[in-house]
């Protein structure tokens, strides 16, 4: 893709997401909180934008279980991002990315026991992160 023209919507949804790196973010939550920002675009100026950075690698898209919409997250930081399993906090959205041995080794074992290949890119465990958790139990 030859070099994507600078304008001040991806900018800003660049810089809002680079903020939020540890989220996944639906095109309506990103729409919304750059709104939020007083920073006029339409919708498919978002849209648009999103594809984009999708097509050069800066974001990840990713369809989240029992949501329609498709998630988005800023992958820049992350080159290799959809080379191993993401962690989701269900409570604040807290994306963790799990690029350890022991994944590895259970996506082994998972091929091996149950003849099951695990696409890691599309991956995601979900459960409550050691902060939440404190949370609810206050």
């Amino acid at each position: 893709m030859k070099n994507p023209y600078k304008t001040k919507a991806r900018e800003e949804i660049i810089s809002f997401l680079k903020d939020h790196t540890e989220q996944r973010l639906t095109a309506k939550e990103i729409f919304d909180a750059v709104c939020r920002d007083n920073v006029e675009m339409n919708r498919t100026t978002v849209y648009r934008n999103l594809d984009r950075l999708c097509e050069s690698g800066e974001l990840l898209r990713f369809k989240e279980p029992n949501q329609d919409a498709w998630s988005y997250q800023y992958s820049a930081d992350h080159e290799h991002c959809s080379e191993h399993m993401h962690a989701k906090c269900i409570v604040c959205g807290k994306v963790f990315h799990l690029d350890k041995a022991f994944v590895k080794t259970f996506s082994d074992e998972m091929q091996k026991e149950y003849g099951l290949y695990i696409d890691t890119s599309q991956t995601v465990i979900l459960g409550k992160c050691s902060k939440c958790r404190r949370m609810k139990k206050k």
